[in-house]
Formats: C-alpha cells, structure tokens, sequence
C-alpha cells in the first residue's frame, strides 16, 4: 500500500499504551480540545466497542480516533456512522481489492466477516449544534478475534500480509477527509448511494436483533434517513433505526 502525506491541517497524537484512544477523544473534548486531532494507539488496555462490548486490541492493528468540532445539527450527527463507514471501505480496498463489504449500520467487511468497527460519539449545545464529534476507528490489519460472537477476519489473512499500521492510518485520514468533505457538500444522498454501493446481502434475510424483539426480514436498502429497509414475509415493511443484523443462519429463515 502506497504511503499518503499526512492532511497538515490535523495534529497526531500517538501512544505506545493508553486506555482507549475513544477515551481518551472524549477526555480531551470535554476538557476543550479544539479538535482536528487523530489519537492513535500501538495498544489499548480497555478498547470498547458499541454498547460498551470489548474490542480486542492486539500491537499490529489500528486502533484510532479522530476529533472534530463541525458546525452541524445535532439531528445530523448519526449519519456520520455512513461516512467513517465509507472511510474504512477505502482504506479496506486500497488493502485487499475487491473484498470489501459494509454492512448495516456501519461494519466493513471482508469476505462477509467483520475486519473493523466504528464507533461516532458527540456531544451536543443548546443551539441544537454539536460541540463535538468523535469516531473511534478499530481495522483488523494483523489479526482478528476468535470469541467474537460474529465472524471475524483480517487484512493478513486475506492478503497474506499485514500493512504497516502508520500507512493505514494515514490513508484513513486522507479517507475520511474525502468522505465528510462529499457528505457536507452533497448531503446523506451522496454518502448514502456511495454505502448502497458496497451494501453486504441486499435482497437477502438477515436477522434483526432490537431492544425488544428479534425478528428475519428481506434486507431492501437504505430510507433517506439511513435506516434499515427489511421486507417482511407477509410483505409488510419495516424501518429499523438502530439495532443489530446478522446473517440468517440455517433454520432461521422465514423471509420471502
């Protein structure tokens, strides 16, 4: 993978050890960081991932944050998970070309096995502006998991070879430059035909996990509003806002 210059307008900040770098984002926010930082981590003690799950945080994977302080509404701010979604898909295909999924809301895949997670944060004014924002940002490039309870996989073991972590990074920042640069000149429609593009499973079941219920659906898309589309097998339609999807096993399959 060819080496990017780094986007001069953003400092760098890089630990051999550290809790967490998503911690750590939120310590330097709430303290008045003015922001345009990446925060990186050769290793994490306490890597988390969405609601508060455990992120393996092996020396030889990417494990960052970025934190900025934009001038959206706050309303806007869950469609940043499409977008640092999008980052990681280029950073993933510059990697391995060609094995690059996303799936709903915000995983990348490679070879239909998840090799990174996204994990947005922000705080809010009472302007009905955001103060901050923060996405944390872990890329399996050496290793993955073996207890997750989804499968997992890597860059190395799909390519045979795991990119040098400062390289990766730099080629995310430049990334997700590019992509939060199209998603406020052309708005979700732009970011969310380019997700659309690389969408995992669309016109297959998938198992939809909410707070309150389970349910197998036909995943159909996204709404305009980033939500899930999932056909049900009496027809009807359903929008999922939040939630987990995982691929229908056998014996689970009750879709159209």
């Amino acid at each position: 993978m060819t080496p990017e210059p780094w986007p001069g307008h953003f400092r760098l900040d890089t630990f051999d050890e550290i809790d967490s770098t998503h911690s750590e984002a939120r310590r330097r926010a709430m303290a008045g960081d003015p922001g345009n930082v990446w925060i990186v981590a050769r290793r994490q003690t306490a890597g988390h991932g969405r609601r508060g799950r455990a992120w393996v945080s092996p020396v030889g994977n990417l494990m960052a944050n970025v934190l900025i302080r934009p001038d959206i509404e706050i309303a806007s701010a869950p469609q940043v998970s499409f977008v640092a979604a999008l980052a990681v898909s280029d950073l993933l295909d510059r990697c391995a070309p060609g094995h690059c999924t996303l799936k709903w809301p915000n995983d990348p895949l490679l070879d239909g096995r998840k090799a990174a997670g996204v994990l947005p944060d922000s705080a809010g004014r009472s302007d009905g502006r955001l103060d901050w924002l923060t996405v944390g940002f872990g890329v399996n490039l050496a290793s993955s998991p073996d207890d997750a309870p989804y499968p997992t996989h890597s860059v190395a073991a799909v390519t045979g070879t795991a990119p040098d972590p400062d390289i990766a990074l730099t080629v995310l920042a430049n990334a997700w430059e590019r992509r939060f640069a199209q998603w406020r000149e052309g708005g979700f429609p732009a970011i969310r035909a380019a997700w659309l593009a690389r969408a995992h499973g669309i016109g297959k079941p998938v198992m939809v996990q909410l707070a309150d219920e389970t349910f197998v659906a036909r995943f159909e898309g996204l709404d305009e509003t980033g939500a899930l589309v999932g056909r049900l097998a009496d027809g009807r339609i359903r929008h999922v806002s939040a939630g987990d999807v995982f691929p229908v096993r056998p014996g689970q399959d009750n879709s159209p």
